[in-house]
């Protein structure tokens, strides 16, 4: 069996990402507030625009890609069959749309990436199922990080948490190791492969810090890009959902790098976000 390089972070880089996983969780909440419909994907976009800026972060995603085809924003902005990869634009939010909003920033070198998929105003039971599901899944795999040794194992659960719900599980894209870098090794698929097992898995211990990020469809696990470049579609065009956070495992065991604050971070993160009564939690 071949095990793939990944570089395993030390406590205090472990840190320094900690800052920059915070600026995305703000960003999220400052979007979360403002997403209504009648709100186009361009005024969401500038949110996160604003928020990385009062921070001094540097936007990961602006200017990403193949320079004939740069992503041209700071935020994926995709809804109901659009997956990910979404690009901002005029489009309004109408009520029942599912919105996911994927975003990642660096402060000082160090980087953070976190998605969440929101249901606007009234969605159908269907969708509801399919965003617990897909969140479900994240929680599933944060939780057997600190069970299992090999990701193809927690790979494997959550697989077959999805399937046995009757969805499909998105396998022409992946998770991905993150640091100075926002895609770096090792890949983490959310499904089990041979291939991957033999060729690409890779062990979990302290210092290792990876973006998790299940992508889960309502009907065909298929996807299809748009004729823009970016947009990932399912195939079908039924819905779709996805969830992300940066993961860090410690000796402690694995942490949500892009997750609320402590009470102990309070500080560090903008008065406006500081009522733990009004968090957007996943």
């Amino acid at each position: 069996m071949n095990h793939v390089k990944r570089v395993l972070r030390s406590p205090r880089e472990i840190r320094k990402m900690r800052q920059a996983g915070l600026v995305v969780w703000q960003a999220h909440q400052a979007a979360s507030r403002i997403l209504k419909p009648g709100v186009t994907t361009a005024e969401l976009n500038q949110v996160y625009r604003d928020t990385f800026a009062q921070h001094g972060a540097t936007p990961l995603f602006l200017g990403y890609g193949p320079r004939d085809n740069p992503f041209p924003a700071e935020t994926c902005i995709s809804v109901n069959e659009e997956l990910v990869h979404g690009i901002p634009g005029k489009r309004v939010i109408e009520d029942g749309d599912m919105v996911s909003l994927d975003t990642g920033c660096s402060v000082d070198g160090w980087c953070g990436d976190a998605a969440v998929t929101f249901a606007v105003g009234d969605v159908s039971k269907a969708c509801q199922k399919l965003m617990k599901v897909t969140q479900q899944t994240l929680d599933l795999a944060i939780r057997l990080l600190g069970e299992k040794t090999m990701w193809s194992e927690i790979a494997s659960e959550m697989q077959s948490f999805v399937e046995g719900h009757g969805f499909g599980v998105v396998t022409d894209l992946t998770g991905h190791g993150i640091g100075k870098k926002l895609h770096e090794p090792p890949q983490a698929p959310n499904y089990w492969s041979d291939e991957f097992s033999e060729n690409e898995d890779f062990d979990i211990r302290p210092g290792l810090v990876f973006a998790c990020e299940p992508m889960v469809n309502e009907g065909t696990s298929e996807i299809e890009e748009l004729n823009d470049g970016w947009t990932a579609v399912t195939a079908d065009r039924k819905l779709c959902a996805h969830f992300e956070h940066t993961l860090a495992i410690t000796k402690d065991g694995p942490v949500r790098l892009t997750a609320a604050p402590n009470e102990d971070e309070l500080e560090l993160v903008g008065e406006a976000f500081r009522d733990s009564d009004r968090w957007l939690s996943w």
